[in-house]
């Protein structure tokens, strides 16, 4: 193929990539802020530029991202609180899946991925692939979900955070983010205007309205100064190789 990525087919060219049977990848992701020094897109970018290298590996095909997520939530991503985040009802995402994936199995897929980069999405996706399938009917379908940091493991995690991993509930715009963005992005990175701020503070509930006061005024939950392209690449190369074992496994091996 000149190309494993759907949207730059034409037409014909889908088709004829249809008729092996390809992994079909679903790249979903959000828009909502990452600090001063990264893009709001960074939830789908990574997704999608994931999704591609698997894709080459496996000689799959990756769909267009579905680019809005479920809403921002304050001890996770910032909340309703700065421009940009912009959310969708969990229903309304849900649906969105549903539609996507029955789409996909009109066109002739019948091995899908969905590939999420959005903290918040999960239950969401799942509801909407579970929508999907009901709605399909008995054609072979198969369908994998996953959020690529579920694929880290400890001697990545070791290397990446030498003085320890504060957890993923503090990733956001931080050091994991970062560095992937320097290595699949790096133009669109402002590593200068990184900020130098602690650890969030908030407790383990969330309360409506909101609280300001609960988020970081710069956005990141914690600071990314530990961010390089070298640890980019090493959680890069370590997810080409997992995720890849996990779709051959999944739709090769298994079916």
């Amino acid at each position: 193929m000149r190309t494993v990525m759907m949207p730059e087919m034409t037409w014909p060219e889908y088709a004829e990539a249809l008729e092996s049977n390809p992994v079909v990848f679903l790249p979903t992701g959000t828009l909502e802020q990452h600090g001063p020094h990264l893009p709001m897109g960074l939830d789908y970018l990574l997704p999608y530029a994931i999704s591609r290298e698997i894709a080459e590996e496996v000689g799959g095909v990756v769909a267009a991202p579905v680019t809005y997520g479920y809403k921002s939530m304050t001890r996770s991503a910032g909340g309703p609180f700065f421009p940009g985040s912009t959310g969708l009802d969990g229903n309304t995402l849900s649906c969105v899946i549903r539609d996507v994936i029955r789409e996909l199995v009109r066109h002739g897929a019948r091995r899908i991925c969905v590939l999420d980069g959005n903290y918040e999405n999960l239950w969401f996706l799942n509801e909407g692939i579970d929508l999907a399938m009901r709605e399909v009917g008995d054609k072979g379908v198969r369908i994998m979900c996953l959020q690529h940091w579920e694929f880290l493991t400890e001697e990545t995690l070791a290397q990446v955070f030498p003085d320890g991993y504060p957890g993923i509930e503090l990733e956001h715009a931080a050091v994991l983010e970062t560095s992937l963005m320097m290595n699949f992005h790096p133009e669109l990175v402002r590593f200068d205007l990184v900020p130098d701020n602690a650890a969030a503070e908030a407790p383990c509930y969330d309360v409506w309205p909101p609280r300001r006061e609960w988020v970081a005024p710069e956005g990141s939950l914690i600071s990314a100064k530990g961010a390089t392209p070298e640890k980019g690449a090493l959680i890069a190369a370590q997810y080409r190789r997992d995720i890849t074992a996990a779709i051959r496994r999944e739709f090769y091996e298994l079916g």
